[in-house]
This record gives structure tokens, C-alpha cells and sequence, in this order.
């Protein structure tokens, strides 16, 4: 049975998704054995993702904008072969500097996935569909963040650190082909002002304006609260509750469990429930922010905390795809990679921004304060969000002076 082609572009789009995300987790089990091939320290170790994540970070929005000026496609092809080819090529380093250098240009490929994806499956799946596939994009990437680890380690078990690297950088050839063979069906995201539509803003002035940042904020204080829970929710429960380290990782993955399953009922409520949006992405944060607090403050079992984070994970993932599509709704047409490019940025920078001060709360005695601000945060979020929504319309309504 032959797929349908918005199938076919879920699929192309979501394997370099998986990519760009399994690869960003695909170095750490390799640590142990580059400090003993190179001789290095942890700190410089750890400068191997800050390069690639900060670089991806970096970039997204200049990408953006030559993503909407040029095309998506050729950048997808272009940036998915030079992420997974980097990979490969650690795989032959001889000294730790190129190990460095091929990170960051592995981040540079990886700038290019979410403003051409966004902007590709805008213009190549029906907008009856729109929610459910940005909700198929983002559970790949999901997938690829939770298979990099164990497939990783269990290839190196089989094949040592450099066989490893090549076999799971090569893997992306074919997927690169793929997209490229198949090219045709992947449509550029629309262009020109939308019928019935005022002037829109572009460039510069619609990154910077009110609605943009807001959505900004709303991405980065979302990243910010979901960074709390996953850096710190083990060590909270040992803590607090006294649940044994081991024990208690499965909240964690309960709730990484939910938040992935949640991206798919987003999917199908904002393909449903268009415009019913933002009281669903409200609802489901404060629901999220609320299960949080119950596993902050309830005297309750092990089975009850995992009943919890899952449901918690689950709320919080069911409202990322409204969000995505909040922001596809309020990027004028034809400046989707620029929107996505900037506003995405804020979720790398908003997952670095916490550990190290709720870190320092635990440090100094108030591990119990963790769970609450992350119930704060998203309360925040939700703000951003609303005003945000609120914003754009009046933006839409109103005039744009002429240059």
C-alpha cells in the first residue's frame, strides 16, 4: 500500500529530526573513553556540547532568515549531511581540538533542522493536519533524545568509541538521500500576505517586536521549568522524601514518558480544537504546574509519585504543539524559518539556565523550594503565552508604517 504524501513528508522531516537530536546526546557516553584517549579534563569534555548546542542555538535565527529568503530544502539537505558527517569524522580524530572543531560544525548543520522543518511542513502538509504533524516532529525528536544514550553505548560495547561514532554519523547518509531523492514533494512554506491581512512585519521588526519576544520568553521559561525537573527531580525525592536514587529515577522517566506521549494528543487537540488553543495550553499548564506542587507537598508512595510526574510530564506535553502552532499562526506568511529559527532558540537557552541555581537552592539547604519554582516558572510561561496571543492580534489590526 503506497503512503500518502503528507506521510512520506512526516517521515523525511521526522528522521532528521531524530537525527539532530539523538546525535546532541550521542557524545556523552562517549567521555570516559576521549578522557582516556586524549587526556582531558571533565570541564573540557563538557565544552564538546556547549559548543554544539550553543552553536545550534546561535545560528537558528540567521538560518532562519536564509531559510525564508532561498528555500528550506536545500538547507535541510545541505545541514542534515554536514551535522551527520561531523559526527562520523569524530570518529577518526587524533587530538581532542578536532574533536571540538567537529562539534560545533555539527552544530552549525543542526541550526539549519528546526527553521527548515517548520518551514517545510507549512507549506507540504494540509492544514487539517498541521497540528499532528509538527506533533509527529516533535515526538521523533523525543525519540532521538532517548535512544542516543543506550544505542551509543551499546555500539561502542560492540565496536569501541570510534566505530561507534562512524557507524552512527553514517547513518544519516541515508537519510540525507532520502530527502534529497524525494525533494519534489517536500513544498516550500507559502509566501506573500495572507488574504484579507494587513501589512505584516518582517525582518528584524518582527523579531523584535512584542509578540515574538513574548514568545521567546514563553519557549525559554518553559525549557527553563522542564531543565528543573529533569537536572533535579531525583535528587529532590532522595532529599526530600527519602526514596532511594535509583528508585526514584523512574518519576523521572515517568515523566519523560508522559511529556512524550502528551506531544501526540496535542497534536490531534490542535487539529480539532483550533481555536480553542490557548485556554487548552493554559489549562494544561496549570495542571502540570499543579501535579508538580502534589509531588512537592504530598505525603504519598513511590506509586503515587510516579502516577504523578507522569501525569504532570503528560499535561506538559500535550501543550507543545498548541504552542507551535500559536507561533505558526502569528509568523506572516513566508517568514516562518526566521520565527521558528528565534523563538526555538529560546529552548537550549532556557534549559541552561536553571540547574546551576536550583543546584545552588539544594546546596544551601532548601531542596524543597526546587518543585515550587518550577511550578512558578510555568505559571510565567503562561503569562507569556497570553499576552503573546493577545499581542499579535492587536499587531494584525494595526497598520505598519511604511519604510
Amino acid at each position: 500500500m503506497a503512503l500518502s504524501r503528507t506521510t512520506r513528508v512526516n517521515i523525511l522531516i521526522g528522521n532528521g529530526h531524530f537525527l539532530s537530536h539523538f546525535y546532541v546526546l550521542s557524545l556523552p557516553p562517549m567521555f570516559l573513553a576521549w578522557q582516556s584517549a586524549f587526556d582531558v579534563s571533565f570541564a573540557q569534555l563538557g565544552m564538546t556540547i556547549m559548543l554544539m548546542s550553543g552553536t545550534t542555538a546561535l545560528l537558528q535565527t540567521p538560518v532562519g532568515f536564509l531559510v525564508d529568503r532561498y528555500g528550506a530544502r536545500s538547507f535541510l539537505i545541505g545541514g542534515t549531511l554536514l551535522m551527520s558527517l561531523s559526527i562520523a569524522a569524530m570518529g577518526m580524530a587524533t587530538a581532542f581540538w578536532q574533536v571540538l572543531l567537529l562539534a560545533t560544525l555539527s552544530g552549525v548543520g543542526n541550526s539549519v533542522i528546526h527553521p527548515a522543518d517548520y518551514a517545510i511542513l507549512s507549506g507540504s502538509v494540509d492544514k487539517e493536519r498541521m497540528g499532528r504533524a509538527f506533533a509527529l516532529h516533535t515526538f521523533n525528536g523525543n525519540l532521538g533524545f532517548s535512544a542516543g544514550p543506550p544505542v551509543t553505548a551499546a555500539l561502542m560495547a560492540w565496536f569501541g568509541w570510534r566505530g561507534a561514532l562512524l557507524t552512527v554519523g553514517l547513518a544519516g547518509v541515508p537519510v540525507v538521500l532520502a530527502i534529497l531523492l524525494q525533494s519534489r514533494i517536500l513544498v516550500d512554506q507559502p509566501r506573500g500576505e495572507a488574504a484579507g491581512s494587513g501589512p505584516a512585519l518582517t525582518g528584524r521588526a518582527l523579531l523584535t517586536s512584542r509578540t515574538m519576544i513574548l514568545f521567546f520568553l514563553f519557549f525559554a521559561l518553559g525549557a527553563m521549568a522542564g531543565g528543573g525537573v529533569q537536572s533535579w527531580l531525583v535528587t529532590v525525592l532522595h532529599t526530600v522524601k527519602g526514596f532511594d536514587v535509583a528508585v526514584a529515577a523512574t518519576a523521572l522517566t515517568a515523566y519523560m514518558l508522559g511529556s512524550t506521549a502528551g506531544v501526540l494528543v496535542g497534536g490531534w487537540f490542535a487539529d480539532t480544537f483550533r481555536q480553542h488553543i490557548l485556554p487548552f495550553v493554559a489549562g494544561l499548564t496549570v495542571v502540570s504546574a499543579a501535579l508538580i506542587l502534589a509531588v512537592n507537598w504530598l505525603p504519598v508512595p513511590l506509586a503515587a509519585i510516579v502516577a504523578l510526574t507522569f501525569a504532570s510530564g503528560l499535561a506538559l506535553g500535550a501543550s507543545r504543539t498548541p504552542r507551535d502552532m500559536m507561533v505558526r499562526d502569528a509568523a506572516p506568511p513566508g517568514q516562518i524559518g526566521k520565527v521558528f529559527g528565534f523563538v526555538s532558540a529560546g529552548l537550549p537557552l532556557g534549559s541552561a539556565i536553571t540547574p546551576v541555581p536550583f543546584g545552588m537552592l539544594i546546596d544551601r539547604g532548601h531542596p524543597e523550594l526546587v518543585l515550587v519554582l518550577v511550578a512558578v516558572i510555568l505559571l510565567l510561561s503562561l503569562f507569556c503565552a497570553g499576552t503573546a496571543r493577545a499581542s499579535g492580534r492587536m499587531e494584525e489590526a494595526a497598520p505598519v508604517p511604511a519604510e
